[in-house]
């Protein structure tokens, strides 16, 4: 039986088969055990937000949760305060850090912008249900807490987390944390809903949608290009393949970031939660393989930057091209199984200019998708 978790002000957080004070205790030990906190509340059961709403009020565990509410644009705003601060966005088999101050933001409506010289974020309020801050003792007596602000969907996915760092202002960032402070925020979490089903091929007008594509003169404008046709975004580099699309090899991201760091190749990494986009402009240094009992990696480890993209979850690569007013913009772009969008690889460019030689060849030289025969008709969801 399936009975509803109650958070410390009564409001039903989640559907889940343990009360809060069990999430909490064996939240705690999973965590000990060395689990992430994603992986700790997903072996309760449990989707992250929901775990971590369980651990609001006063209790003994190491886990300390207030609930946040308010505007999350003058939230972001205030950050400015605090000095320098690690942004991370991921999904499920990509993980984007990045460490700055939140300057320059901004929205128009439910649609947000960070402009700061290295957190460059794309914000979709829409998506930005619940928001807490949190701190968490470590394992080691020695280390000091881990102290964030941490964002869900209504789902319980996390769409955006920001932590402190040794130079963040921790005076800055507790006025801001009390600024928000909602104690009495009942957040509850539902189940995901079904994902849309992709149209067959066969409804999709592939003629009109390659001369749109053909026609465009901005890469933003892919998206309303997607919507109009109702064709899915790896449909829709299939449709266009051979044209404007390529199928790439799965060790093309690894080729790609190595060749990068190699040539000092100035390059932009994209990855989104579906409420946020984070981005990363710049060369990429340390480039460093991991593989584990149960996950191999490709990670970035630089000074303010960290990637970490789980390489044994790629499904597909591609390579993809789209016309604008300054030439062609050639992107990389990285699905898993799920058809998840993991993270997308541009040259570094700014509005106005074309883009580097020095990417366009090296996404040349990227190894490409052997097939001995057609693809049938891929049933992956929209990114």
């Amino acid at each position: 039986m399936i009975a509803a978790v109650t958070n410390p002000q009564g409001a039903a957080a989640a559907a889940a088969p343990i009360a809060a004070p069990d999430i909490r205790t064996q939240f705690a030990a999973a965590r000990a055990a060395g689990k992430r906190a994603k992986d700790a509340a997903e072996s309760l059961g449990l989707s992250e937000g929901a775990a971590v709403a369980a651990h609001a009020g006063e209790h003994e565990h190491p886990l300390k949760v207030v609930p946040l509410q308010g505007s999350w644009l003058e939230l972001l705003q205030s950050l400015e305060t605090c000095g320098p601060l690690m942004a991370l966005t991921r999904n499920e088999g990509t993980v984007h850090e990045k460490t700055g101050v939140y300057t320059h933001v901004s929205a128009t409506g439910p649609v947000g912008i960070a402009l700061g010289e290295d957190i460059d974020l794309r914000l979709f309020f829409a998506q930005w249900h619940a928001g807490f801050a949190v701190t968490e003792l470590a394992n080691d007596p020695v280390k000091p807490p881990s102290r964030s602000l941490q964002f869900y969907n209504a789902q319980g996915r996390a769409v955006h987390k920001i932590f402190t760092r040794e130079a963040t202002d921790l005076a800055a960032f507790d006025a801001v944390v009390s600024r928000f402070a909602q104690p009495s925020a009942g957040y509850v979490f539902g189940k995901a809903p079904a994902p849309e089903a992709v149209r067959p091929d066969a409804d999709i007008d592939a003629g009109g949608l390659r001369e749109a594509w053909g026609a465009m003169q901005d890469t933003h404008e892919f998206f309303g290009l997607t919507k109009k046709f109702g064709v899915e975004r790896q449909q829709s580099f299939r449709l266009v393949q051979g044209q404007f699309a390529w199928r790439a090899a799965p060790q093309a991201v690894s080729r790609l970031l190595d060749e990068a760091a190699v040539d000092g190749l100035p390059i932009m990494v994209f990855v989104g939660s579906g409420g946020c986009i984070q981005i990363h402009t710049g060369p990429v240094r340390n480039i460093q393989p991991l593989e584990t009992p149960h996950a191999q990696w490709i990670n970035v480890l630089d000074a303010g930057f960290n990637l970490h993209l789980r390489t044994d979850m790629i499904a597909s690569v591609w390579v993809v091209e789209k016309p604008t007013a300054d030439g062609v913009v050639t992107s990389v772009e990285a699905f898993d199984h799920a058809g998840e969008l993991m993270a997308m690889f541009f040259g570094a460019r700014k509005p106005g200019k074309p883009e580097l030689q020095g990417w366009r060849d090296l996404v040349a030289g990227l190894p490409e998708l052997q097939v001995h025969a057609a693809p049938a008709q891929e049933t992956a969801h929209a990114a």
